[in-house]
């Protein structure tokens, strides 16, 4: 790799348009590849961003590559075809992965990379879109380590907590570890907060005891906000998500024959709220969800005197 490697990056929305802006700002030079919400494509591209018509020419055109999408059959798509990164790839490219992804796609992707003498890294994300802009994201990296060093600078440029967990494909199963204690607290909090209101505890006591309490955590403070604050904005992750990360889990469990119940019975509520159309709602509003199934409206438990 270059001492000044050129940088690609698929997937600006969200979180991918601050990674790349502190990739600018350290000095980097950015290929993007457009997609259809123009935003923060034309955003980067006036820092001095460069476009890239496909995958394929962007594969051809620089040395490392990020991409941040929603899935894994995104990352498929992007990877495979005529005009994909993997039709265009060469010797010394590496593609660091930052999307929640299936590690069984990841470790099949890894494969077809290597054939060709490229070389993937699974870097999923921990934090938000805020984080992102910051460049303080919290990041775990699945390699070889020397891979992991070698690309350790450039991960530093938008991640401010960084492990190496592990050979590649760590990386992505270690992120579905923790969406499925993130996503398992909201399902937790979610019923909890219903069944208190349902038993006469407004949902602010609810927030006051367990705050002040030994069981409080971040994310417990970022779940509150919405139930009880009602800030629509205090955790921009959606319900869809969720959703896909606690099936990707499922999954894995199952590939390693683990025997659970905690991780099917958060997808429940994950995967019921989607098929009913919520699934471009905010993980918090699952409170708003399991309320409905047990006929209240929470919205208006919180209006109540306490």
């Amino acid at each position: 790799m270059s001492e000044r490697p050129i940088i690609g990056f698929i997937g600006v929305g969200y979180m991918g348009h601050g990674m790349a802006k502190n990739l600018i700002g350290n000095g980097y030079r950015l290929v993007v590849k457009g997609n259809r919400n123009r935003q923060p494509v034309e955003s980067l591209l006036a820092m001095g961003a460069s476009e890239a018509d496909t995958a394929r020419e962007m594969a051809e055109r620089c040395d490392v590559i990020h991409l941040c999408l929603s899935n894994s059959p995104e990352v498929e798509a992007v990877m495979e075809g005529e005009d994909g990164l993997l039709a265009g790839a060469r010797k010394g490219l590496v593609v660091i992965d930052a999307t929640t992804a299936d590690p069984a796609s990841t470790l099949r992707l890894a494969g077809a990379l290597a054939e060709k003498g490229a070389t993937l890294v699974d870097a999923p994300l921990g934090r938000t879109p805020k984080e992102a802009e910051a460049g303080t994201l919290d990041c775990m990296v699945g390699g070889a380590p020397e891979t992991f060093e070698a690309v350790k600078p450039i991960i530093q440029c938008w991640a401010g907590n960084i492990r190496h967990v592990g050979p590649v494909g760590s990386g992505h199963k270690m992120k579905l570890i923790m969406n499925f204690i993130s996503m398992g607290y909201a399902a937790l909090y979610a019923e909890a907060t219903v069944t208190a209101a349902k038993a006469g505890i407004h949902p602010e006591t609810v927030r006051d005891v367990i705050g002040s309490s030994r069981l409080s955590n971040g994310f417990f403070d970022t779940f509150m906000r919405y139930a009880v604050d009602r800030d629509r904005d205090a955790h921009k992750f959606t319900i869809a998500n969720a959703s896909k990360d606690l099936r990707y889990l499922n999954a894995m469990a199952a590939a390693f024959d683990t025997v659970g119940v905690m991780a099917p019975a958060a997808r429940y509520y994950f995967a019921q709220a989607d098929a009913t159309g919520a699934g471009g709602d905010y993980v918090p509003m699952i409170a708003d969800h399991v309320a409905r199934l047990n006929g209240i409206d929470l919205a208006e438990e919180v209006k109540k005197p306490r």
